[in-house]
C-alpha cells in the first residue's frame, strides 16, 4: 500500500475531509493506520506520555525515537514530526539541520513548526531544500509560558488579520498544509477560504479542511479534556477493570490456569531416566 505522501494531503483541499490523529507508540499507530490519512507525532507526547506540565521540555531525540516506532508500524499514512520547542528558532539553518536529521533518521513524511509570519523565512528555506512543512498557528502550545496559558485566538475580530495574514504568509513559504489550534469558528472560516493548501483544525470548528485530536484524548486515557474534545471511548476505565480481574484471580490463585502454563514432556522424561 502506498503511503500518503503531504502532496496527497494538500491535494486532499476542496475534495474531502482530511482525517488526522496523533500518534507516539507502534501498537496506536498500527490501530489507526488504516482509518485516517495523517498520523501526526506531537510533541503532545510530553504531557500525555510523560506527564510533563506542557510541551516545552520534550527533545529532539525523544521525538526521533517516537516517530521511528510510529513509521515503523504504519504503512499509508503521512506521517508528521513536531519539531520541539528551541530546535528551529534560533535560525533557518537550524531548523533545516534539525528538520533534515529527523527525516533522514525517521523516514517521516515531512515536518511541523509553530508561528506564521515569523517564520516564513523558516519555512520557506526548508520547502525550497525539500522538506515538506506543515505550519500551526492560532493557539501554540509552545508559547504557553509567554502567552500566560491557553487561550482561544479570534474572540475579537480586531485581531483576526494578524491569523489571516499568518496563514498567507505560511501558504506562501510552500507549507503544505496548516494546523488551526484554539480558533473561534468565524476566523477558522475566513482562513479556510483565503488559503489553497487545507486546515487541520484542533478546537477550531468543522469548517476547516480536515480535523485532529491528541488520540489519547479522544480514547479517554488523559485527565485532559479541553472543550473540544469528543471522548469516543473510556479506555482507562475498560484497563482499570482488567486490572482488577487479573489482581484478583492472582490473589485467588485463578491465575495462571493450566492453560497459561508450560508442563513438561514426561515422556521424555521417563525415556531418560530409563537409561
Amino acid at each position: 500500500m502506498k503511503r500518503n505522501s503531504a502532496k496527497d494531503i494538500m491535494n486532499l483541499k476542496g475534495k474531502r475531509p482530511i482525517v488526522c490523529l496523533t500518534a507516539y507508540t507502534a501498537p496506536i499507530a498500527r490501530a489507526l493506520d488504516e482509518h485516517v490519512d495523517l498520523l501526526l507525532v506531537g510533541d503532545s507526547l510530553g504531557m500525555v506520555l510523560y506527564d510533563y506540565e506542557n510541551t516545552l521540555s520534550v527533545t529532539l531525540p525523544q521525538m526521533v525515537e517516537h516517530a521511528k516506532s510510529v513509521v515503523n508500524a504504519s504503512s499509508s499514512s503521512c506521517i508528521v514530526v513536531d519539531l520541539p520547542f528551541g530546535t528551529y528558532e534560533e535560525s533557518k539553518e537550524k531548523a533545516f539541520s534539525n528538520s533534515s536529521d529527523v527525516m533522514k533518521e525517521t523516514n517521516c513524511n515531512a515536518i511541523k513548526l509553530e508561528g506564521g509570519q515569523n517564520m516564513y523565512e523558516t519555512v520557506k528555506f526548508l520547502t525550497e531544500r525539500s522538506i515538506p512543512v506543515m505550519g500551526h498557528i492560532g493557539l501554540q502550545p509552545q508559547r504557553v509560558l509567554i502567552e500566560g496559558g491557553y487561550k482561544v485566538k479570534g474572540k475579537s475580530k480586531f485581531e483576526w488579520n494578524k491569523f489571516i495574514e499568518d496563514a498567507l504568509s505560511l501558504e506562501e513559504a510552500g507549507a503544505f498544509s496548516i494546523v488551526l489550534e484554539g480558533m473561534t469558528e468565524p476566523l477558522a472560516a475566513e482562513i479556510t477560504s483565503k488559503v489553497k493548501i487545507p486546515t487541520i483544525g484542533i478546537g477550531a470548528s468543522p469548517k476547516c479542511d480536515g480535523q485532529i485530536l491528541v488520540t489519547e484524548d479522544m480514547l479517554g486515557l488523559t485527565n485532559i479534556a479541553p472543550k473540544f474534545v469528543k471522548k469516543y471511548i473510556d479506555i482507562e476505565e475498560i484497563i482499570k477493570k482488567a486490572a482488577d480481574q487479573y489482581s484478583s484471580e492472582v490473589k485467588q490463585r485463578q491465575f495462571p490456569s493450566e492453560k497459561h502454563t508450560y508442563q513438561m514432556n514426561l515422556s521424555l522424561v521417563e525415556k531418560n531416566e530409563s537409561k
